[in-house]
């Protein structure tokens, strides 16, 4: 079974807090990011008139051409030319059109790159310390299932705990786990484990 927070509540209380920071960071950035979207989608506007305008343009003319295309001894002269303007304001058309595609691709890009760089870097940092004290505290959960498992998290912190730590426990702590001695044992275990965050009264079974 994986061990997703600790047992002990202050521990527990910080592991949450920095879970919900994290979330909140996320949240702040997706915002911070749809805001530099719409604001550079802004710029995309004059492309958007540019286009109207010029599709606008072209209906006009290519219907003045169809007007006078029947008309009596006009014919062809006045109609062809009409469609011809016709076609400056397609490509005017075409130019706002071509400009509001780069502006949205810029606005995307903008905004990938305005909520992804800090997400990533701070998300990065979070799962690693956050996946490595998951890794742990499962290992070690996964050896409290009966008292006799604490001799290996108190020969554990012998080996890790400052000095004076372990002179707070025992004057000689070495020689009092070689003696089997279950205070001292227990209580250089229970030191070891509350690193982790977890508790073993919660989890051994006597």
């Amino acid at each position: 079974m994986v061990t997703l927070y600790a047992d002990l509540p202050q521990r527990r209380s910080r592991q949450l807090l920095a879970d919900l920071l994290m979330l909140l960071w996320v949240v702040t950035w997706i915002l911070v990011a749809r805001w530099v979207h719409a604001t550079t989608m802004e710029l995309a506007e004059p492309g958007r008139r540019l286009e109207e305008a010029g599709g606008a343009f072209s209906d006009r003319m290519l219907g003045a051409g169809d007007r006078v295309d029947g008309l009596p001894l006009v014919e062809d002269r006045l109609a062809e030319p009409l469609r011809d303007v016709a076609g400056v304001g397609t490509e005017i058309a075409t130019a706002g059109s071509d400009l509001v595609t780069a502006v949205e691709r810029v606005a995307l890009v903008s905004a990938v790159v305005t909520a992804a760089v800090p997400i990533v870097l701070v998300g990065a940092l979070w799962l690693t310390l956050r996946l490595r004290w998951i890794r742990e505290a499962t290992a070690a959960a996964r050896f409290i299932d009966s008292t006799a498992d604490l001799d290996l998290f108190a020969l554990r912190a012998l080996s890790r705990q400052p000095m004076t730590v372990l002179a707070r426990i025992s004057d000689d702590p070495a020689g009092a786990w070689r003696r089997g001695e279950v205070d001292v044992i227990d209580a250089l275990a229970y030191l070891e484990l509350a690193d982790t965050g977890l508790s073993p009264g919660r989890r051994l079974r006597r």
